[in-house]
């Protein structure tokens, strides 16, 4: 997340001067907006695209035995190329959607958690992908919910994590409900909301 950071300040007066050469201004709580979604997807990834494990191994690496590395978590390339190979046996159970029926994911309250948490996971998706830019659209938030998730599944296929349709269709369905509190915020509180926006030299507020 620090190096997300750091990239997003790095990268601030290129933006900044693109944005003065097409005549508009990204106000202060644009800026945050943007820097909170950064940090957010920074998050994400280190929660999603790594092997599971891992963090811990960072955190307390003393608590592992001395021949396991950063690098003992990572499939080698055999294992990489046998996931390739059972890819047409596992294909049909990824690609069905709750296998087991809806149900199945109440049986407990840690498989509700995890139902929950795949939903609530993304709202943040959503949301930041509208609330700061240009043309909000219910399909574009959707959109994005849908091939970050679609990334997040394909690479945890390679470092030995679940992958399957179900986190794919509850991820997006969080991006879409993060899009719909966009919405309402924008019915309810229009001016508020505006202040996302970018606006031009004269205080005009470009809606793209």
């Amino acid at each position: 997340m620090a190096v997300a950071g750091i990239a997003f300040f790095l990268l601030r007066p290129l933006r900044m001067r693109r944005l003065n050469r097409l005549g508009w201004l990204s106000p202060w709580p644009r800026e945050l907006a943007l820097f909170v979604f950064i940090l957010f997807l920074a998050g994400l990834a280190g929660l999603t695209l790594f092997p599971s494990n891992l963090w811990s191994y960072v955190m307390q690496p003393n608590r592992y035995p001395e021949d396991v590395t950063f690098w003992s978590f990572y499939p080698t390339y055999p294992q990489i190329m046998e996931r390739i190979d059972q890819l047409p046996q596992e294909l049909p159970r990824i690609m069905t959607p709750f296998p087991y029926g809806l149900e199945w994911h109440f049986a407990s309250y840690w498989f509700a958690f995890l139902f929950f948490g795949n939903i609530c996971m993304f709202i943040p998706v959503g949301f930041f992908s509208a609330l700061p830019w240009r043309k909000a659209h219910w399909w574009k938030s959707l959109c994005v919910g849908f091939f970050l998730s679609f990334f997040i599944e394909f690479v945890q296929f390679f470092i030995n994590r679940g992958t399957d349709l179900d986190d794919l269709i509850l991820n997006t369905l969080g991006a879409l409900v993060g899009y719909w509190i966009y919405w309402l915020l924008r019915v309810l509180c229009p001016k508020q909301v505006s202040r996302f926006h970018c606006q031009s030299r004269e205080g005009e507020v470009y809606h793209g």
